[in-house]
């Protein structure tokens, strides 16, 4: 990153009186699922007044994921489920992406100049200490309380993604999407797959990889817990009929996962790199 930035790694990002980097929806949920939502905000905090001014990248998809936190918050009412959601925008930090990364904290988004992103290093740390670390360290605590409550647990992470980009044909209405762990992927593609009309990607648009993920590789396969990523095309969620659509859907389709005998215990972490 360009040292171009003034800041000085006495930075505050969030001021006291903002909404926090995380919010927790139902902890003692029931459901053998938990829920994140990475890209739930499109918040930015005041001390970031040129990322802020940014107003049409932020309502787009380049500021969050469009859809995916009423999304989210549905799912969970309906599975009873834990859901841990981030607080601020995609472009203030990535909280997908591995610190570092080229996505992190972008100079450009989707073709999209963002210059409030010039920053040198220590405002880098900033962001992370503000609004990256938060964010996971709450979903680590949660999944640390289950695992001592010996409670079977699942991570399903609620995305959305836009239906068109320059180059690429987009068809699918949904996707589902993995890493190295297919135990949840394969009957979620099954269950989504036969529903007539529906177009549902198999690792597409995009796929997981420990260098351009975070919370699949760390929060599931690291942990051996059954893990999936899922996508939802944008335009499917821009109504509240949309969103309760897809919500029951999804529904359905986890809870004839669960009752199909589908294992989802943890594996040791050796075992879930199939080492």
């Amino acid at each position: 990153m360009s040292s171009s930035s003034s800041a000085s790694p006495a930075l505050r990002i969030l001021a006291p009186d903002e909404p926090p980097a995380f919010e927790v929806v139902n902890p003692e949920g029931r459901s053998s699922a938990v829920l994140l939502c990475d890209h739930a905000s499109n918040a930015v905090p005041r001390s970031l007044p040129e990322l802020g001014r940014q107003h049409e990248a932020l309502r787009e998809h380049t500021g969050w994921d469009i859809g995916a936190a009423r999304l989210s918050r549905r799912l969970s009412a309906l599975l009873d489920a834990p859901l841990v959601l981030s607080g601020y925008s995609r472009l203030v930090i990535d909280c997908n992406r591995p610190l570092g990364s080229p996505t992190s904290i972008p100079e450009i988004s989707c073709g999209v100049p963002i210059p409030g992103n010039t920053i040198d290093a220590a405002e880098a740390r900033a962001r992370a200490d503000a609004c990256f670390w938060p964010y996971h360290r709450a979903i680590t605590a949660l999944l640390d309380a289950r695992r001592d409550r010996r409670e079977r647990t699942a991570i399903l992470s609620m995305h959305s993604f836009t239906p068109a980009m320059p180059g690429q044909d987009r068809p699918w209405h949904a996707a589902v999407l993995y890493g190295r762990d297919r135990r949840l992927a394969a009957p979620f593609l099954e269950a989504l797959r036969r529903e007539p009309g529906l177009c549902v990607g198999d690792n597409e648009p995009y796929r997981v990889t420990e260098g351009g993920d975070y919370g699949i590789p760390t929060h599931g396969e690291a942990r051996g817990l059954p893990c999936v990523l899922l996508e939802i095309r944008q335009d499917g969620l821009l109504t509240d009929e949309g969103v309760e659509a897809w919500a029951q859907r999804l529904a359905a389709s986890y809870r004839a996962i669960e009752a199909s005998g589908v294992d989802l215990s943890a594996l040791s972490p050796d075992a879930a790199a199939g080492r």
